[in-house]
């Protein structure tokens, strides 16, 4: 994936591509234009293998590594809805290509022996349904993952949002497989996983979002990146900026769950 600005463009030139008949003989696209460059057959089903060719060409140099961002969240707490919209995902979008995000739904949640119910949640049992759902998203749709929890995370309701949200941005997974996931075992391995990660923190968390950065968590990163985490995003990198971090830095209101 890459730019989104990028990506208009991509869009726009392979609009012009289908109306002016040049895509007769190729197969249908039925991706969203962030999934375009995903795969060569995917490019090449939605006549945008050139365009894909030269993004590619603009890469950072891969032999700097990428900013490496943890967050530890809850799906519910609003103080993470509001980190994932407003700063994370809109920093990913742009800076994709010089951080890794890994998503961990969890957060102040208890781990109880209980055959029926084994987790409690901060917000009440809707967030641990939800904190399920966003664990077999990730785990089944992987590269497209960040892109619908945006979707549910950004919505009036975030769990009547998980069905169209993967629909739109994995259209290959379906629902009954999330369902399956959340039914059977494997959603609580996977929430099991998370609790033991989260509980693993050091130091422990305190509050969520929690953000790791580079595998550290202090304060002073916190504080840089709650209020600017494009502007801190950037700063972490090692190699060279690409152009979109020479802006000034804009600075948003902190909060917490």
């Amino acid at each position: 994936m890459k730019l989104s600005g990028l990506l208009a463009v991509l869009l726009l030139l392979g609009t012009d591509r289908r109306s002016s008949g040049m895509s007769h003989s190729k197969p249908a696209c039925r991706y969203p234009p962030s999934q375009w460059c995903r795969s060569l057959e995917i490019a090449i089903a939605c006549n945008v293998e050139k365009q894909c060719m030269e993004v590619n060409a603009t890469r950072p140099n891969q032999a700097v590594p990428p900013v490496s961002v943890i967050l530890y969240y809850e799906s519910l707490c609003p103080a993470c809805r509001a980190f994932i919209t407003q700063q994370l995902f809109p920093t990913w979008t742009m800076l994709q290509d010089i951080m890794t995000v890994t998503l961990v739904p969890y957060g102040n949640a208890k781990e109880i022996p209980s055959p029926n119910s084994p987790f409690t949640c901060q917000h009440g049992e809707p967030e641990c349904r939800g904190n399920m759902i966003e664990a077999c998203i990730i785990h089944l749709t992987g590269h497209s993952a960040f892109q619908i929890i945006y979707c549910m995370e950004s919505a009036a309701d975030v769990l009547d949002a998980a069905p169209p949200c993967l629909q739109l941005y994995a259209p290959s997974v379906s629902w009954s497989s999330v369902d399956s996931c959340l039914k059977g075992g494997l959603g609580r391995q996977l929430m099991h996983a998370n609790a033991v990660m989260t509980r693993a923190l050091h130091p422990a968390h305190t509050h969520v979002p929690w953000v790791i950065f580079n595998g550290e968590y202090t304060e002073e990163n916190e504080d840089q990146a709650m209020s600017s985490l494009f502007h801190f995003v950037c700063q972490l990198y090692k190699g060279v900026k690409p152009p979109v971090c020479s802006g000034a830095p804009v600075r948003l209101n902190r909060s917490f769950c």
